[in-house]
């Protein structure tokens, strides 16, 4: 079974998370699916509002690392670096159910979905720093644009989780229900928005969004930079091996 699941009903296309065994961690072939399905339901006129959703237990654990050693990302047109671009342009509604764990990039996706709605067990963190690392997905950007500076800085220099009704505080999520109801409230939310004219929705998401695009693509680009030029260094190193010996990291030296 595709560890991305794909279903399309009434103008909805639902893509979903299903490697619970691996906590939903993202791999390359993940990647190249999801960033696939965007490209192509930007052009499918029978596709109108795309929802991503996880298991009630778990949204995504962000990269699968060890996946993510042997499959380094190669350059702008890489799955991820295509995954990324691809969500953050994407001209249609986007709506996101949230549930459990969602780490890295689990959370930083978000920020480029119009409407998310969390079960009350979400925990969200971007620990970029924690692996010796930066933000990705323009997340320097956004998170202290929606957060505001200081509990941006707590939330990307300590990169310890914050729960759900924290992420409703500041405005990352739009409502805070029961795990076992989230994903149907997100789909409930896609069908009334399939039902409304697309051509509306479209320029509206663009008046809201539109203006910052190039400032958000140009931040992915610096922070891909950096993130391919810090894999490198040994911070990245010592905390990749020590997650994959599941020990505490030592920078001491770093």
């Amino acid at each position: 079974m595709s560890d991305i699941l794909t279903h399309q009903d009434a103008g909805v296309l639902t893509l979903t998370f299903n490697r619970v065994e691996r906590k939903n961690s993202i791999n390359v072939a993940m990647y190249d699916a999801l960033a696939t399905a965007l490209e192509k339901a930007a052009g499918d006129a029978a596709t109108r509002v795309v929802v991503i959703q996880g298991h009630e237990t778990i949204f995504s654990a962000g990269n699968d690392i060890e996946d993510f050693l042997k499959n380094k990302p190669a350059g702008m047109d890489s799955p991820v670096f295509r995954f990324l671009r691809g969500i953050a342009t994407f001209p249609k509604p986007l709506v996101a159910a949230v549930c459990g764990p969602a780490v890295g990039v689990g959370t930083t996706l978000l920020f480029h979905c119009d409407l998310v709605y969390a079960g009350d067990n979400a925990a969200f963190s971007m620990p970029f720093v924690n692996l010796g690392l930066v933000p990705e997905a323009a997340s320097s950007l956004l998170v202290p644009q929606m957060f505001g500076y200081h509990r941006a800085a707590e939330a990307l220099l300590l990169g310890e989780p914050f729960m759900a009704e924290a992420a409703l505080e500041v405005g990352l999520v739009n409502r805070v229900v029961p795990p076992s109801e989230a994903n149907a409230l997100a789909q409930a939310q896609a069908r009334k928005l399939a039902a409304k004219p697309l051509s509306s929705l479209i320029a509206t998401k663009q008046l809201m969004k539109g203006g910052q695009q190039k400032a958000v693509l140009e931040r992915m680009g610096e922070e891909g930079a950096q993130f391919g030029r810090m894999l490198g260094e040994p911070a990245a190193r010592e905390a990749m091996t020590a997650f994959m010996e599941k020990r505490k990291p030592d920078f001491s030296k770093c």
